[in-house]
């Protein structure tokens, strides 16, 4: 039953994204936003609803570890997963902004979130609120930076026909997205937890691999089609700002509701998974400028595959 639970957790969670993400679009475009800070903000915000539900509903109930295993694991997932077939199904090519932008943000988050939590195993409300400042001042540095080109691929994401949607329609998005990431993350954790238990590992291990990779699904799924039909696929900086995102926004925001401690029964936690996370994130810089700069080729994702394997094996097997 627990697997059940796992998995109608993960397809409510892609359903509520779905609609959340929609809704959220097309209210923004009745608000008369832009579409470069509605690709930036409302979108960025909207794709990282499932993590933030999850990981929040998990705090609620005690289970800190599925929280930060939830985001640590996703943040793995994004690069060694989803960064990595993408690449090898279609090599990306690397934009100046993710090293002089997006690499350094991502690292000093990463960086930042080891110390909070080694300096006293908990991510306190000011810590959370930190994040979040952060988060707000990186935003404003994108959006800025981005005015200034001609071209801004970020606000291709936005659906040009959401601008015609019904008030109506919007809030009966709003509503059923809601609904669908409520009990998503509810029963998820549920699932996670019992899973936990008939399997014999940590609750840590199932959300830093189970719950990271059903969370990391949707992009993975939209990387693999658009590199499959030859499109555009996904640009190395909006999966980076994904990684942003995660601890910025939904461990800032968890924090800010209902402080983060690291449970002393799982101390993999700091002692080995935030360095994969933080050791994943580092390897993209030598990945750009060698031995092809600025592209991450077919040989570059199958190294960063074959690591994403090597550390869920690791991780179930603790």
């Amino acid at each position: 039953m627990s697997i059940v639970w796992v998995v109608l957790g993960l397809l409510l969670l892609v359903v509520g994204g779905e609609f959340l993400v929609r809704s959220s679009v097309a209210l923004s475009f009745k608000l008369k936003l832009s579409k470069l800070v509605i690709g930036m903000t409302v979108v960025s915000f909207a794709t990282s609803a499932p993590e933030l539900l999850v990981s929040l509903q998990a705090a609620l109930e005690g289970s800190s570890d599925i929280s930060l295993g939830n985001v640590i694991g996703s943040n793995i997932a994004n690069i060694g997963l989803v960064l990595g077939v993408t690449a090898f199904i279609s090599p990306l090519v690397v934009d100046r902004d993710f090293y002089r932008l997006n690499w350094p943000m991502m690292m000093i988050l990463s960086m930042l979130l080891y110390a909070f939590l080694k300096q006293d195993m908990l991510l306190s409300v000011w810590e959370g609120v930190f994040f979040m400042l952060a988060l707000s001042v990186f935003l404003f540095i994108m959006i800025r930076n981005s005015r200034k080109k001609i071209k801004v691929d970020l606000s291709e994401e936005v659906d040009d026909a959401l601008q015609e949607t019904s008030n109506f329609k919007i809030v009966v998005w709003l509503l059923i997205g809601a609904a669908a990431l409520y009990f998503g993350s509810e029963w998820l954790v549920r699932g996670a937890k019992e899973l936990a238990s008939a399997v014999g590992v940590s609750e840590y291990a199932i959300s830093v691999t189970v719950i990271a990779v059903g969370t990391s699904v949707p992009e993975l799924a939209a990387s693999v089609i658009a590199a499959l039909k030859k499109e555009k696929a996904i640009s190395l900086g909006n999966l980076i700002g994904s990684n942003i995102f995660n601890i910025a926004s939904v461990l800032g925001l968890t924090a800010i509701i209902k402080p983060i401690s690291v449970n002393p029964e799982t101390p993999e936690i700091l002692s080995t998974n935030i360095f994969w996370m933080i050791g994943f994130a580092a390897i993209l810089i030598p990945m750009v400028f060698t031995p092809k700069r600025y592209e991450i080729g077919r040989l570059k994702g199958m190294v960063l595959f074959g690591a994403y394997l090597v550390f869920v094996y690791l991780s179930v097997g603790v």
